[in-house]
């Protein structure tokens, strides 16, 4: 055999090597069409966002690919891209609410992952693991990441996106443009993060500074918890030193802080809430000090952090000098002095002006207790030692007096990182021989012009133990002192970043291990320069005067902290092998908790959550939430499900299965025969966040079987017509297939019901009230447009129905009718208008024997007997007027009623219940034309749908500008939907042309359409019935209802055809009321059992639903041109100055005064107000605001625009009405006294012109001010225009330069306008402190019970405080 070398210099045979060529063909051929099928296969675009550090968040990893690739697989080509290892980060859905990763080693395709193909992203988080952040990749994968993709990975078409470099990696100070310090991982960082609940950085810049400085944290440490003594949810040190350990010695990246504010005391609110660090120092410090006594850390916070200064003042005459010791835990420096245009440049220059003393002379000299007599003296401060840790307040947070706002000074401050405070020990600008006195040590610190930084803790001994005291020094020997030991070196800035209202707090800490700067950001920490320090000195590159805080960056340094330079006294770090015991089990417990997260996240991560529905036997419909492990079977989860709902002993557990559920389309998609044992994870698809579909637990009686579900299958309720009864039965649910024809489903459908499927008619209700007739023997289901859930009618009968056309056919009607019928509850009134005997038209059945009145016994009928004689009416009135509409249409004018020649339901009652209702029925008509409505008392309840738009109106928009044609919409087509209200100006209103009218002399009319009337009319021009000729399904029968509310009174439960008009359905209503409908009015219910009447009669019932409720109360309905006012009386005087007095009716083309005419007798009757008509006056009102007086003359819908449910003010006056003319003008003024810091009753002054001048006349005629001494304002706001007493005076825009009233700034221009006055000779009452708190109490009281906002109080923040008993006290009288 002869043999040639291979490529590895073997000999092979040559027939080998033939085989072995034709199998590397063979082999390339397949890789060739895998290649091409991968490039056929759909693909699937990933978008992944990297969420585990604060520079990757805005960077995206693009990943194109085949929609066959597997999980493991995403993980393992994420992992290339990344830099990270594989393993180390979760993947998680990015737009779901849930939060599980993905499966790590899943084998499962993308495509059956619920990954959507063919070009839509699919978001994706890339998080940490278990806490922990990514681990990343070596720096051969970095490199080969950054210079492109290996083979493998562009065949699979991972997309171009690469990152620059990779992460973590070198170069973190490299750009010049972005310095901040990449963010690094824990690992290289050693430090841990703190979770910002929502707004809490200013507390993690604290706890992190805190936990930096060595001396407060092993003191910490130190400390031992007594769980005896005291409950470790509210131990304040003891969730401190669990914090630390946590910080310390936690994997995570970043821990919470939750346990710690809820050991302050705080809520969830808190977290909400803004407040400033050094505040939070303060508060904490007294906390901590209040929660040590009496232990060895008592005193912790004196030695760490307190000073001593003292407060002096030295007689420049004598040289006498009168001093006091004060205490400090932080020393504020101020940025900019008073008034200045330049800020101090360094921290340097702002302690020398801390100390810098000011001379008290001229008025402000000082009485010397030596010199007996008033003297020039020197004040100011001295610091007499410095704490081991000193705090420097930079003050960037000032009040502007010219905005009246907060401010945020960003001018230029550099601070050192060493700090020689040896300048500032006692300095003396002069010596002087004479003794000083010393004052009470333990004195209030008045007169101090620091005492509102200082901290009111003093001293009680003059002698210090701890710091640097050099006060028992003399100079010589102070300037001896080495510099080293009044040297602090800079461990902390606390950063702000933003403005005086509000920011973001972060800390720049260097750690006393390494001397390296790190950035404490929240959850995020990160390396820094001594360039990142100097950017926080804050200012500008460039000089800008005074103005350079505005263009200056907002990010800034607040407060800094420095530690004395002392080898002998600076500490180190414990670690953790020289915990104390108690910290060595405390670590011990955290590690444990932290496993058992850890294990629990893990359950939670290969847990099933799904929908489960159960039919119950007893509970009907159930739903809950399955949470199963994947691991479990079928077995099991069914055995938890019937646990969970609740099945045991009504069902046994063999009677019960888990089905695949679609609950929106309420389809069986399949079951699970003979899976049983597999696991839930494996059935449902893996562990996801959401499902695409729910379970059903459903059972059976032991008697009957499980029917199988296949996937294919489609689910039918099938409901039986039976036109003989014109009944529709239940439905029975079938399951077919799409693929079937309509023979083979008509056979299935027989089967299921016994109906013969010969004579079979098959309709499907493919959408709402979309019916379709299946009549092609061959067409499939599909064809038909079956889908999961369909609906379809069946009927089989002999009759001859099927022979004329579908829509003309009697199963037609009956299912239109069925599909547009809906059903609704109807109050009746509990008693009827006139005489009892009316009430005989709808008396239940059974109560004819009993009735009370002989007369009209035996004429007396059930309520079922009347709804049934009258509904044959209608039919056969119906099917009259279908035979003779030809005839009737062309004989009607086109102003007649379409009902013209129905009889009225009522009229087929005897004669004598028809006479007595009519008369009462007159009798009430006349009674109401007068008085409006009998229901006043229901005012609060009863508004029309309209009024909902009204009620929501502001003073800047009229509620009689709105389309009137629009207003009382409640009943809308479905179609249209409701019309909304118009809210724009209307141009022919009388408010914004009432003074253009009186000058030109003419009246305009109001531009609208006799037939846009507010409200339809049940009567057209002739005065007669409108309804509608075809006849609408209406079933009306008694309704024992258990609802308590309703109980005193008589109900209808009423089926009706939804496309009948407001005005057919009153019509049918009129026997069960007793009255005709022209006598009545219809109110909805809502869910909230407002009431809103229904008055757009031409509107159908196509805006109600089953089970709606609906009222019915007595009183004449509107007719066409009518308009139901709402009167309130106007009190200007009064602390309500708006009373509701009743409901009325005006009619367009009806004058005021006539209205006033009718309105008068109504008040009197209803009111008890007897009133003169010329000592009456109706004016606009909007909202609360008195606007347009009505004058006598003037003419609804042509002078004054008005719509449905108006509302008018009326007024009474003291003397005849005045206002005669359009040109007048009338406001309300008010006298202001600064003397008594009172507010005088309102006057109404009438002028007749818009100028200041004859205002100002006018106003002092009533007042007596001389013309030159008097000064008014207009009022803000709403009426009455209240405003405190306190602010009245410098507040208001007093004696505006302006000649006319019609201009800026007093825009007068209607009626109702509210003018303040004063004497410019009186001067403000002088009141004490007290005086003035207790006149703000009470302004603030009366405001708001007026519903005025207090302004001169400004926006209150949440004071801080920390309760040390776990918990504020809630005052049982506080709202």
């Amino acid at each position: 055999m002869e043999m040639v070398p291979s490529e590895e210099n073997q000999f092979v045979p040559k027939e080998g090597l033939f085989w072995s060529c034709r199998q590397s063909v063979i082999d390339e051929i397949k890789r060739i069409s895998q290649i091409h099928n991968a490039a056929e296969e759909p693909r699937v675009l990933c978008i992944i966002q990297d969420t585990t550090s604060a520079k990757t968040v805005n960077e995206r990893l693009t990943l194109n690919l085949p929609a066959s690739t597997t999980l493991s697989k995403l993980y393992e080509d994420v992992a290339h891209k990344a830099g990270y290892v594989n393993g180390s980060f979760d993947l998680t859905w990015g737009n779901t609410q849930t939060m599980a990763p993905l499966e790590h080693n899943s084998e499962m395709s993308l495509s059956d992952s619920n990954f959507e193909p063919s070009g839509k992203r699919n978001f994706l988080q890339l998080t940490d693991k278990d806490g922990e952040q990514p681990q990343t990749a070596s720096d051969e994968s970095g490199t080969a990441d950054s210079s492109g993709l290996d083979d493998s990975s562009q065949e699979r078409f991972i997309g171009p996106l690469q990152r620059d470099g990779s992460a973590g990696g070198s170069g973190d100070y490299s750009s010049p443009s972005y310095s901040y310090s990449s963010i690094l991982s824990k690992s290289e960082t050693g430090y841990v993060g703190l979770v910002n609940q929502a707004m809490t950085c200013y507390l993690n810049s604290l706890l992190q500074t805190l936990f930096m400085t060595p001396e407060f944290r092993n003191a910490l440490y130190n400390w031992e918890f007594e769980e005896s003594e005291e409950d470790p949810v509210t131990s304040i040190p003891y969730q401190l030193q669990r914090l630390f350990v946590l910080l310390q010695t936690s994997k995570k990246r970043a821990i919470e802080t939750t346990d710690v504010t809820r050991s302050f005391g705080w809520d969830s609110s808190e977290a909400w809430q803004q407040h400033d660090v050094q505040e939070l120092c303060r508060v904490m410090f007294d906390a901590l000090e209040q929660k040590w006594k009496q232990t060895e850390q008592a005193d912790l916070i004196n030695q760490l952090y307190q000073g001593k200064l003292k407060d002096y003042v030295r007689c420049l005459e004598c040289g006498y000098e009168s001093w006091r010791i004060d205490t400090y835990l932080d020393i504020p420096l101020v940025i900019r002095p008073f008034g200045a245009s330049q800020a101090y440049g360094s921290v340097e220059e702002a302690l020398q002006a801390f100390i810098q003393p000011e001379t008290l002379d001229g008025p402000n000299q000082y009485f010397c207790e030596r010199c007996k007599k008033k003297c020039d003296a020197r004040k100011g401060l001295r610091f007499l030692h410095f704490p081991y840790l000193l705090t420097l307040q930079l003050k960037r947070f000032d009040f502007d007096y010219t905005t009246m706002h907060r401010i945020k000074l960003n001018d230029r401050m550099t601070f050192p990182e060493e700090l020689d405070m040896s300048p500032f020990i006692d300095v003396e600008d002069e010596k002087s021989p004479q003794t000083e006195s010393c004052t009470d040590s333990g004195a209030e610190n008045e007169g101090s012009c620091h005492s509102d930084q200082m901290s009111n803790d003093f001293s009680t001994d003059d002698g210090v133990d701890e710091g640097i005291c050099l006060d028992s020094t003399s100079s010589t020997e102070r300037a001896l002192k080495p510099k080293s030991l009044l040297t602090f070196e800079l461990f902390s800035v606390m950063v702000h970043s933003g403005s005086a209202a509000g920011g973001h707090y972060y800390a720049y800490i260097k750690s006393f291990s390494d001397g390296q700067w790190y950035s404490f950001n929240d959850q995020h920490v990160s390396k820094i320069t001594q360039d990142d320090i100097r950017k926080t000195y804050g200012g500008s590159s460039g000089s800008r005067g005074y103005y350079s805080s505005a263009f200056a960056s907002s990010t800034n340094a607040y407060m800094l902290i420095y530690r004395l330079k002392d080898p002998s006294r600076n500490s180190r770090f414990l670690a953790v092998e020289d915990f104390p015991e108690h910290i060595k089990s405390l670590v011990q417990k955290e590690k444990e908790s932290e496993e058992q997260e850890k294990r629990q996240r893990e359950i939670e991560r290969n847990t099933c959550k799904i929908k489960l529905f159960c039919v119950h036997p007893v509970k009907m419909m159930m739903e809950s939430k399955l949470e199963v492990h994947k691991d479990k079977t079928l077995r099991e989860a069914t055995e938890m499900a019937y646990k969970l709902m609740e099945l045991e002993g009504i069902v046994p557990l063999d009677c019960c299965r888990l089905v695949k559920y679609d609950e929106f389309h309420e389809y069986l998609e399949r079951s699970y025969e003979g899976e049983e044992d597999t696991p839930m994870g494996l059935l449902l698809g893996g562990v996801k966040s959401s499902y695409m579909f729910d379970l059903l637990l459903e059972t059976r009686r032991p008697d009957q079987v499980f029917q199988p579900y296949k996937p294919g299958e489609v689910m039918v309720k099938v409901h039986v017509v039976d036109l003989k009864t014109e009944t529709i039965a239940l439905p029975i649910s079938v399951r077919a297939y799409l693929n079937q024809s309509i023979t083979e489903f008509k056979q299935l459908i027989a089967q299921a019901t016994g109906l013969s499927a010969e004579t079979m008619r098959v309709v499907l209700e493919r959408c709402y009230n979309d019916l379709r007739l299946l009549y092609v023997p061959n067409k499939t289901l599909k064809a038909e447009g079956f889908f999961r859930s369909n609906k379809v009618f069946v009927e089989s009968s002999e009759l001859t129905d099927h022979q004329v056309p579908f829509t003309d056919s009697l199963l037609w009607k009956l299912l239109d009718r069925h599909g547009n019928t809906i059903r609704l509850f109807v109050l009746l009134p509990e008693q009827s208008p006139g005489t009892l005997a009316s009430r005989t038209l709808c008396q239940k059945a059974g109560e004819d024997s009993d009735g009370p009145f002989e007369g009209s016994k035996g004429n007396r009928k059930s309520v079922e007997a009347i709804l049934e004689e009258s509904t044959e009416k209608l039919k056969n009135l119906s099917l009259q007027q279908q035979e003779g509409s030809s005839a009737s249409d062309s004989q009607k004018s086109s102003d007649t009623s379409d009902f013209e020649h129905i009889e009225s339901p009522t009229q087929e009652a005897d004669s004598n219940s028809s006479l007595c209702v009519a008369a009462d029925s007159r009798e009430l008509e006349n009674r109401i034309s007068g008085s409006s409505d009998t229901e006043n008392q229901f005012v609060c309840e009863e508004r029309s749908d309209s009024e909902v738009n009204n009620d929501r109106s502001t003073s800047s928009v009229d509620s009689d500008i709105l389309s009137s044609s629009h207003s009382s919409d409640t009943l809308c087509n479905a179609d249209s939907g409701p019309i909304q209200l118009a809210n724009g100006l209307d141009s022919h209103s009388i408010t914004s042309s009432r003074r253009s009218k009186a000058h030109e002399g003419k009246k305009e009319t109001w531009d609208t359409a006799e037939e846009d009337s507010g409200t339809d009319s049940e009567y057209d021009d002739n005065g007669k019935s409108k309804a509608e000729a075809q006849y609408l399904y209406f079933r009306a029968e008694p309704y024992s209802q258990d609802d308590t509310s309703w109980d005193t009174h008589k109900c209808l439960v009423v089926h009706v055809d939804k496309r009948i008009t407001l005005a057919a359905f009153k019509q049918n209503l009129e026997p069960c009321v007793g009255v005709p409908s022209s006598q009545f009015k219809v109110f909805r219910v809502y869910a909230n059992n407002q009431e809103f009447e229904s008055v757009r009669l031409n509107e159908t019932l196509s805006s109600f639903s089953d089970d709606n409720k609906i009222t019915i109360r007595l009183g004449r309905a509107l007719k066409k041109g009518e308009y139901r006012v709402k009167v309130f009386q106007l009190l200007v005087n009064e602390p309500e100055p708006c009373k509701f007095l009743l409901d009325t009716v005006f009619a367009k083309g009806m004058t005021v005064r006539q209205s006033k005419e009718e309105l008068l007798p109504q008040l009197k009757e209803q009111c008890k107000l007897d009133l003169s008509i010329d000592r009456v006056r109706l004016r606009k009102k909007t909202w609360k605001n008195p606007g347009t007086v009505f004058l006598d003359y003037h003419v609804y819908e042509e002078d004054i625009s008005i719509s449905s449910n108006w509302e008018v003010f009326l007024e009474v006056l003291a003397d005849p009405e005045k206002m005669k003319s359009m040109s007048q003008l009338a406001i309300l003024t008010r006298k202001w006294n600064p003397a008594t810091m009172k507010l005088g009753p309102f006057q109404e002054v009438i002028l007749e012109s818009s100028s200041v001048e004859e205002l100002k006349e006018k106003l002092s005629e009533t007042s007596d001010i001389p013309l030159e001494n008097l000064e008014f304002a207009k009022g803000r706001g709403t009426f009455p225009c209240d405003i405190s007493v306190l602010e009245i005076h410098q507040d208001l825009d007093w004696n505006p330069k302006v000649s006319t009233l019609n201009v800026w700034p007093l825009y007068i221009c209607d009626d109702g306008a509210v003018v303040f006055y004063r004497d410019s000779r009186d001067e403000p009452l002088e009141l004490s402190e007290d005086e003035r708190n207790e006149l703000m109490k009470k302004e603030s009281s009366r405001l708001l019970k007026t519903g005025h906002r207090v302004s001169y109080s400004p926006r209150k923040e949440k004071a801080l405080k920390i309760y040390l008993d776990g918990g504020p006290v809630r005052d049982p009288g506080q709202d």
